[in-house]
C-alpha cells in the first residue's frame, strides 16, 4: 500500500526519465565494453610477444589502473584529463573543446575495462593448447590465419566466463558516472527520487533493472559460451 500511494504521488515522467537514463547507462555499457576488447586484444597480445619496453608499459596500465579504485579513475580521466586536453589547446591558440558525455563516460569506462580484459585474454591465450599451435607453424599457415582459425576460437571459450564478468562490471560502472552529473539510470533515479521523496520506491526500481539485466547478460553469456566450447569434452574448462 505505501508504495502504491508513493507511485500515485509520482508525476508523470520520470518513467521516461528512468528509461532515457537506462538507455545512456546500457549505450556506456557497451562501447566501454567493446573498446575495452579492443584494447585487452592488444594488451595481452603485447604482453606476451611484444619487446621489453612494450612489456613494461602495459604492465603499468594494468597495475595501475587495477590498482587505483575506479571512482578515482573516473574523476582524474573525466576532469582532469579533459582539463589538460584545454589547457594545451589553449596554449596552441585553439578553442577549448566540450567532450560529449556518453563520449567521455565511453572512454574512463574502456580505459578500466581495457586493463582488465588484457589480463583476461592474456591469461586465455596462454592457456591456447600449444600442440595446435605448433601444427599450425608446420604446415606453413601465416601467422594471421593461424590467429583468425586457430587461436582466437581456441581462446574465445576460455576467455568467456571473465568477459561475461568484466561486462556486468561494465554495466554497474555505469552507476559511478552519476558523481560527474552524468544523466545515467542513477543518476536519473536519484534525481527522481528526490525530487518526489519516494526513495524507496526509485531505488528499488532502478535495482531491479539492474537485476534484469544481469539475469539477461547471464543467460546470453552462457549461450555464447556453449556456442564456443562446442565440440569440447563436457569436463572440459
Amino acid at each position: 500500500m505505501e508504495t502504491l500511494s508513493l507511485l500515485s504521488l509520482s508525476p508523470p515522467g520520470w518513467g521516461a526519465t528512468l528509461l532515457a537514463g537506462l538507455w545512456n547507462s546500457i549505450l556506456i555499457a557497451v562501447g566501454a565494453f567493446g573498446m575495452g576488447l579492443v584494447l585487452g586484444t592488444l594488451g595481452a597480445w603485447g604482453k606476451i610477444h611484444g619487446g621489453p619496453v612494450t612489456r613494461d608499459l602495459l604492465a603499468l596500465y594494468t597495475t595501475v589502473v587495477r590498482a587505483v579504485p575506479e571512482l578515482i579513475l573516473i574523476l582524474i580521466l573525466y576532469f582532469g584529463v579533459t582539463d589538460l586536453v584545454n589547457q594545451l589547446l589553449l596554449a596552441l591558440g585553439h578553442d577549448r573543446i566540450q567532450i560529449s558525455g556518453i563520449a567521455a563516460g565511453i572512454t574512463v569506462l574502456g580505459v578500466v575495462q581495457g586493463a582488465y580484459a588484457t589480463e583476461v585474454l592474456r591469461g586465455a591465450l596462454l592457456s591456447v593448447p600449444q600442440g595446435q599451435v605448433e601444427a599450425a607453424r608446420a604446415m606453413g599457415m601465416p601467422p594471421f590465419l593461424m590467429a583468425r582459425r586457430i587461436i582466437f576460437p581456441a581462446m574465445l571459450g576460455l576467455a568467456m566466463p571473465g568477459l561475461a564478468n568484466l561486462w556486468l562490471i561494465a554495466t554497474k560502472d555505469t552507476a559511478l558516472l552519476a558523481v560527474v552529473g552524468f544523466a545515467e539510470l542513477t543518476f536519473a533515479t536519484r534525481q527522481a527520487a528526490g525530487t518526489t521523496k519516494a526513495f524507496f520506491t526509485f531505488f528499488l526500481a532502478a535495482g531491479a533493472i539492474y537485476l534484469i539485466i544481469t539475469l539477461l547478460s547471464t543467460w546470453a553469456f552462457h549461450r555464447i559460451e556453449g556456442w564456443a566450447r562446442r565440440g569440447e569434452p563436457r569436463n572440459a574448462g
